[in-house]
C-alpha cells in the first residue's frame, strides 16, 4: 500500500463532479491539510482513496467511519472540494474517507482525465462496467479497520449523484457492513429494487431538487426510481406504516420525516423546490447539509437506533 501525505496547494483546480451536463467546474486553490492519499488494489485495479483522521484519534477508543462517494466523472478530490467534512470529523470524532471509483469499462484502460464512476449494479458483462466496486469497498473497510480502531457497527455511506446511487446499492449488497446511508442528488437504480437484499433495517437521508435534469425527481423510466418510489421502497422495507411528517424549512425546502420503523429506524427527505443537480447549500436549524447528514447517520448503527 502506498501512502502519500499531501502538503501542497492544488492550483487552478477544475473538475467535473457528475457529468458534462453540470457546469460545476471551479478554478481555486485547495490545501489538503491532514489528508493522506493511500492506494489499494482489488480485482486487478489499483485505486486511490483519501483518508482524514481527526487529531482527537489516539487509538484508545473506537471511531465511526464515513465513506463519501464522488459522482460520475469525478474523483476523491472533486468530492472533497464540494463536500468537505474535515471540520465535522474533528468536532464529532469520526474517520472520513473519499474513495476512488472505477473506470467506466471496468478494466482500468481509460485514463485519469476521463474520471471515474461507481458501478451501482452487481458486476456483469451486460452493463457498461464490470468492476467489482462492492468488493473494493468491503476490502477498503477491512483495510481501515486493520489500521485503526474502527467501530465496525457504525460504518456509513453517503455520496453525490452516481455516488449517492452507489450508496443505495451498498445498503442492498453490502448491508452487513453499512449501518445507514445519505444521498445527495442521487436516485436508486431500478434494477436494485428487485435484487436488493438488506440484512437489517436501514436508515436513509436524502436530498433532491425538483428541477434536477440529471437525476430527475420523477426518475427515468426503466432506469432510475423516482424519489417517491425510492422513499416508498425503504419505508416498506423498514416497515414504516405511518405517513411522513412534513415540515417547511423555508419557501424552497420541505423536510419529510418517516418514523416508527423496525429497530427504531427512520427516513428523512429534503425536497428542494426548483433545486438543480447539486450538493445543496441549505440549512435547517443552523445545520448545513454536511451536518444534517452526520446528525442523521450518527443516530444509527447496524442494530438500528442507538441508545
Amino acid at each position: 500500500m502506498k501512502n502519500r501525505t499531501v502538503i501542497l496547494l492544488i492550483a487552478i483546480f477544475s473538475f467535473i463532479s457528475c457529468s458534462n451536463d453540470d457546469d460545476n467546474s471551479s478554478d481555486s486553490e485547495l490545501l489538503l491539510e491532514g489528508v493522506n492519499i493511500q492506494t489499494l488494489s482489488h480485482d486487478g485495479l489499483t485505486r486511490e482513496y483519501y483518508i482524514y483522521i481527526p487529531d482527537s484519534y489516539d487509538g484508545s477508543s473506537e471511531f465511526p467511519l464515513i465513506l463519501n462517494f464522488h459522482g460520475y466523472g469525478g474523483d476523491p478530490l472533486s468530492q472533497l472540494y464540494i463536500a468537505d467534512m474535515r471540520m465535522l470529523a474533528d468536532s464529532e470524532n469520526f474517520i472520513l474517507v473519499y474513495p476512488q471509483g472505477s473506470p467506466e469499462n471496468g478494466d482500468g484502460s481509460n485514463t485519469e482525465k476521463d474520471g471515474y464512476l461507481w458501478n451501482t449494479m452487481l458486476p456483469s458483462d451486460s452493463n457498461k462496467s464490470n468492476a467489482d466496486d462492492f468488493g473494493f469497498i468491503e476490502q477498503l473497510i477491512n483495510e481501515i479497520s486493520s489500521n485503526y480502531n474502527l467501530d465496525q457497527s457504525r460504518v456509513y455511506a453517503c455520496g453525490y449523484s452516481n455516488g449517492a446511487g452507489f450508496s443505495y446499492s451498498l445498503a442492498c449488497y453490502l448491508s452487513d457492513k453499512i449501518a445507514a446511508i445519505g444521498s445527495v442528488s442521487g436516485l436508486m437504480w431500478e434494477g436494485v429494487k428487485t435484487t436488493c437484499n438488506p440484512t437489517h433495517p436501514t436508515a436513509v437521508i436524502s436530498f433532491n431538487g425538483t428541477s434536477d435534469n440529471v437525476r430527475p425527481y420523477d426518475g427515468i423510466e426503466d432506469y432510475l426510481l423516482s424519489v417517491d418510489d425510492m422513499l416508498n421502497y425503504w419505508a416498506g422495507y423498514n416497515k414504516i406504516n405511518d405517513s411522513p411528517l412534513k415540515k417547511t424549512v423555508n419557501t424552497m425546502v420541505e423536510h419529510y420525516i418517516y418514523s416508527g420503523g423496525d429497530q427504531g429506524v427512520s427516513l428523512e427527505h429534503y425536497k428542494i423546490i426548483k433545486g438543480s443537480h447539486d450538493w445543496f447549500e441549505i440549512k435547517n436549524e443552523g445545520s448545513n447539509i454536511n451536518s444534517l447528514i452526520w446528525e442523521f447517520l450518527s443516530r444509527f448503527d447496524l442494530n438500528g437506533l442507538r441508545e
